[in-house]
């Protein structure tokens, strides 16, 4: 029998959506995307590479809460509103993944809210 593990880390909003930040199956952590945060919560607007930076530090406190750490991503999902952004997106990626990066898709795609340009969702392995 596999065990399910909802995951609300500390200090995180509770969504506004039916959702769980992640959840952990057997050997697997699979977080919701992430987007960008305000200090004091919120949506941050700004400096799109902060933004990025923002999401996966989200990322990473999402899979602390499950016992993991970013190294053990082994697929990325990322949203970006505008194909632009992808030139910005990688530089930040590079930087945090380092020559080894996960598996990763990306998708552009209309957010619905004007002040979302980048969300990221992960799997990782615990094994």
């Amino acid at each position: 029998m596999t065990m399910i593990e909802r995951i609300h880390p500390e200090g995180f909003p509770v969504p506004a959506v039916p959702l769980s930040h992640a959840t952990r199956a057997g050997d697997f952590v699979f977080v919701s995307g992430q987007t960008a945060t305000a200090e004091g919560g919120g949506i941050y607007i700004g400096d799109f590479r902060r933004e990025v930076t923002s999401a996966l530090d989200n990322v990473e406190a999402v899979l602390a809460a499950a016992g993991a750490r970013l190294d053990q991503v082994v697929k990325i999902g990322a949203f970006l509103s505008n194909a632009t952004l992808f030139a910005p997106f990688n530089e930040v990626y590079r930087e945090r993944f380092g020559a080894a990066p996960p598996a990763r898709t990306t998708v552009v795609l209309d957010f619905g809210h004007p002040d979302v340009r980048v969300e990221i969702e992960a799997i990782a392995y615990l094994g």
